[in-house]
């Protein structure tokens, strides 16, 4: 069985008798020599604060609307890669067996060191960009960094998908390298957020808001998971929580898939994602999206000016894309996004 390697890490802050308090997430693990924080995969050796996550369990390539995005790119490509842990336990999760190492449900270690000159040279030769997903990108900073350095005057496109659990510092230390982030928003309430994730909501809801104040593109998830957000009363806080923030922000509603703990409720009805399109519309939002249960229009673009389909797709790829110069050729309505 394959075992981590550790390497050193970044944000930590060391402190009295050889202790670290660990700056990357809001949980501020305070760990003592020998002990790991609640992500199972950082820890404090010798007063060192150290990673597991430079490394990958995963490397194949897929198309960028998989991520979810729908205003990057449409119809390009992403080499998708991923280590193990996460600062969540959320109990529906599809990737437990990597998210959950180190817990008692998860799976044992499955990650090899990462060669993050291999992946860029991958990305290169593939034309496409680089995704840190499946798990928690937020807990390899490192590999991202390192992976930026590598991109160089290429610019390879560096997307994370994210569950924003990050603190201000991990934020300054990563927007800079990111092209898009999308993040889940799960809940519309603390204590639903604290029962399905182990962390509060507030953290998250802070991330969307400096990650766009730097520049980065960012969409939002939002899973209609059973008792925590698939009440038409809990979409529409989400909705009018987003719209605050910015109208213009892509929100994709994700139908739940029992899994996990939660192999035994049902999937969201497709009246469910319907009512929770229509929330967010009347909230003010422009752009909402559905993948799979609502059919093609559920996946469409269209010109929040003239109504014109701008972007048509299918389950996981784009077949049509007519934004240009990021504007709607029919009016010319600005589309935000990320289109060149």
């Amino acid at each position: 069985m394959n075992t981590p390697v550790w390497r050193p890490a970044v944000l930590g802050t060391a402190h009295g008798s050889g202790r670290i308090r660990c700056d990357l997430c809001p949980h501020g693990c305070d760990l003592r020599d020998g002990q790991t924080g609640a992500c199972r995969v950082r820890r404090n050796q010798g007063g060192k604060l150290e990673t597991a996550t430079f490394s990958t369990a995963v490397a194949h390539v897929d198309a960028i609307e998989r991520k979810p995005f729908y205003h990057v790119r449409p119809g390009s490509r992403v080499l998708t890669t991923a280590a193990p842990g996460c600062t969540f336990r959320c109990d529906y999760c599809v990737n437990h067996r990597l998210s959950q190492y180190g817990r008692p449900d998860g799976a044992g270690w499955t990650g090899e060191p990462a060669d993050p000159a291999a992946l860029v040279s991958r990305a290169l030769a593939e034309g496409t960009a680089i995704g840190l997903s499946y798990t928690e990108p937020g807990l390899a900073p490192e590999l991202t960094l390192a992976l930026a350095e590598f991109t160089g005057p290429a610019g390879v496109p560096i997307v994370w998908k994210s569950n924003g659990f990050l603190t201000a510092q991990a934020i300054n230390l990563t927007a800079p390298l990111l092209d898009a982030v999308n993040i889940d928003v799960k809940a519309a309430a603390e204590a639903p957020h604290r029962r399905l994730t182990g962390a509060p909501l507030r953290p998250v809801l802070d991330a969307v808001e400096r990650f766009r104040a730097a520049g980065v593109w960012v969409e939002i998830s939002t899973p209609l998971i059973p008792g925590v957000a698939d009440h038409p009363n809990q979409l529409s806080v989400i909705a009018r929580e987003l719209a605050a923030i910015d109208p213009e922000m892509p929100w994709h509603l994700l139908r739940f898939t029992p899994d996990f703990r939660m192999s035994a409720e049902s999937p969201t009805a497709p009246e469910a994602l319907s009512a929770g399109v229509r929330d967010g519309h009347d909230a003010g939002l422009r752009f909402v999206y559905v993948e799979r249960a609502l059919g093609p229009t559920g996946r469409q673009t269209c010109c929040p000016g003239c109504a014109a389909v701008l972007v048509e797709r299918g389950v996981w790829e784009t077949q049509e894309q007519r934004v240009i110069g990021g504007a709607c050729p029919q009016c010319t309505q600005p589309i935000p996004g990320r289109w060149e």
